[in-house]
């Protein structure tokens, strides 16, 4: 029975992919949209009761569908593992990615591809499916390549506009950059151990006692590359950013749901292999820090809606990096679900913002939306604060023990990061006014339409604005449901150790007081200040610097880009031209040859016989000198 319910969670969006592919534009935009979402809640259905047999039994379920690849003593089967880490996973992923399906029937409604979108879409979820069920790492690559695919092919979906064709090939491009290290690291575990299967992976290095050190933290590096790539980390982060370029639903999938939290995963997963490689560790838990602090930064001036959420993304993102590379593993996961909730909330408020403003995404232009858009205003102020770290929002508890550990191990980190939690206070609060408060700025025709959205958009907002408030309930301090649930999986249980005393609840003030630092000064500034930001052409100074994203696209561009367009226009130039001049030539010498050596063909027997005999005598000669 398992086995059966493990391939109708996989394939349940899969035949939603193929039916509007083949169907989907004959049976109508509904009905492609419902079908699509109920594929993804049918596979929501099935994850809960994997999620509440495993809840009971505390037994992981190991499915073997066939051998695959075996070649002397290297074996591969294509199976399913699904133990506490693939179907808490699984829960969001599917249960976020059904909210989002069902947003989308309306979001989309108008759009002439929408069978199309949904097809993608079904499509996206199942290979991230794929990629969390997976027993072994090449089943996880299966699908961590099929997300990156997927992630192109929405990125791009308005693909008549050249800048979004151009975000989806970056996203691409820059993804496989990080695929290359997945795969040399994939290499290095199966050359060491004769085996890519988690269970048996697991016991191999738990049971070895000459274990080769060096090559395991080069693997574990290599493995955080591909990470680096797939959840945006310095120096892979630009690709995330510039996804905006898709449909909002898309922005809420790939940043709340799926393709950001593979690399969470694939660590966490593997976090036996990280425990060996303890400066690895160390450099992860240094790349998320920074990554949370200049995303941060970036988010702090920014003047499009979705590019304030995107680089949000990447400093939360960071901070899950920061506990993953503190050994907190569990940690890093609350977050991953706490996020999860606030930031699909969020995307999916600003998309609700950009329908009624028919396209708009200049907070400039926004303004005074809560008297007309109340559920979504509600919704996106939850959400917010639950970002921001505030109690009792989901928030709250995750960032605070991400801080918690780091004040344990790194006080420097410790700052970085707590820096970074007050700066998004700042800007969410920031995008909050901007969007909801004072008058409307927007054109005349614009405020005559304002509307708050269908239900099929506000219900999910609904349902993730509930989850963000409560939503932290999974992993109290002082009673955590989560890390019980997921202690099977590590040896050791970062906050086991905390008890909480005066410094604990010290750290828990300073932070609260900094995300409400952070409101009060957005509160200051657009709101008893009424301050606007400026124009493109009025920006200055070092905030002209964080606008542009301190120009790494732009040195990026020069570095990377420009140099390979260069070196290709020489090999086009010149070399290609040289050798093409070569062969040809090399042509035209034997066409030449020829042409003259049929003039021998003169159809006079004598001379054939004539010539055979002299050949036959400057062989028999030849023969002759050599002995």
């Amino acid at each position: 029975m398992n086995t059966n319910l493990a391939l109708l969670l996989l394939l349940a969006p899969f035949l939603g992919f193929l039916f509007n592919v083949f169907f989907g534009k004959s049976v109508g935009k509904t009905a492609s949209g419902t079908i699509g979402t109920r594929a993804v809640a049918l596979s929501f259905a099935v994850s809960v009761y994997f999620f509440l047999e495993i809840n009971q039994t505390q037994q992981a379920i190991q499915i073997q569908l066939f051998d695959w690849i075996q070649i002397s003593n290297f074996k591969v089967d294509f199976g399913f593992l699904l133990d506490q880490l693939s179907v808490l996973w699984l829960l969001f992923v599917t249960g976020i990615g059904a909210l989002i399906h069902m947003y989308s029937i309306s979001y989309m409604h108008d759009d002439e591809n929408m069978h199309k979108y949904f097809a993608y879409l079904n499509l996206f979820i199942f290979f991230m499916i794929t990629l969390v069920i997976g027993s072994n790492l090449l089943v996880l690559f299966i699908g961590w390549e099929g997300v990156g695919l997927c992630s192109y092919l929405l990125i791009g979906f308005w693909h008549k506009n050249q800048e979004f064709n151009d975000a989806a090939k970056k996203a691409f491009i820059m993804n496989r950059i990080g695929d290359l290290g997945l795969l040399i690291g994939i290499f290095i575990i199966g050359s060491l151990f004769s085996t890519l299967d988690y269970a048996t992976l697991k016991t191999a290095i738990t049971g070895a006692s000459d274990l080769n050190m060096y090559w395991i933290s080069v693997a574990a590096f290599a493995l955080f590359i591909g990470a680096c790539g797939k959840s945006a980390q310095i120096p892979l982060y630009t690709w995330l950013p510039d996804a905006m370029a898709g449909p909002t639903p898309v922005s809420a999938l790939i940043h709340a749901a799926t393709m950001v939290t593979a690399g969470i995963f694939m660590i966490t997963r593997l976090n036996y292999v990280f425990d060996l490689a303890p400066d690895v560790q160390n450099i992860i838990a240094i790349v998320g820090a920074v990554t949370a602090l200049v995303a941060a930064t970036i988010a702090l001036v920014q003047t499009d809606i979705k590019k304030v959420l995107a680089y949000s993304t990447v400093s939360q993102l960071g901070l899950m990096f920061l506990a993953l590379g503190l050994g907190a593993y569990e940690v890093a996961v609350f977050h991953v679900i706490t996020h999860a909730f606030f930031k699909a909330c969020l995307f999916l408020g600003s998309g609700s913002v950009i329908h009624a403003l028919h396209g708009e995404q200049d907070m400039r232009k926004m303004g005074g939306l809560k008297k007309v858009m109340t559920i979504t205003f509600v919704t996106f102020l939850i959400s917010s604060l639950a970002i921001s770290g505030i109690p009792p929002f989901s928030g709250f508890f995750s960032k605070d023990e991400i801080l918690l550990v780091a004040f344990e191990h790194n006080k420097i980190l410790w700052f970085i990061a707590s820096l970074a939690s007050l700066m998004t206070a700042f800007y969410m609060f920031r995008l909050l006014y901007l969007t909801f408060f004072k008058e409307f700025r927007g054109t005349a025709e614009q405020k005559s339409h304002l509307h708050e959205s269908p239900t099929l958009i506000t219900f999910p907002l609904i349902v993730l604005a509930i989850l963000a408030t409560l939503g932290g309930l999974i992993s109290l301090p002082t009673n955590s449901w989560l890390n019980n649930y997921l202690s099977p999986l590590f040896t050791k249980v970062a906050t086991e150790q905390h008890h909480f005393g005066t410094t604990e609840y010290a750290l828990m003030f300073i932070a609260v007081i900094g995300g409400l630092v952070g409101i009060g000064i957005a509160y200051a500034k657009y709101i008893k200040q009424s301050q606007v930001p400026a124009e493109d052409a009025e920006i200055t100074g070092f905030t002209k610097v964080l606008y542009d994203k301190y120009y790494v696209d732009e040195i990026y561009d020069f570095l990377f880009v420009k140099s390979i367009n260069g070196l290709s226009r020489f090999f086009r130039d010149y070399v290609e031209t040289t050798l093409t001049s070569m062969v040809f030539g090399l042509a035209k010498v034997t066409n030449e040859i020829g042409f003259q050596g049929k003039k021998l063909q003169s159809g006079s027997i004598g001379f054939y016989l004539f010539a055979f005999v002299i050949g036959m005598c400057a062989i028999v000669t030849y023969l002759f000198l050599v002995q």
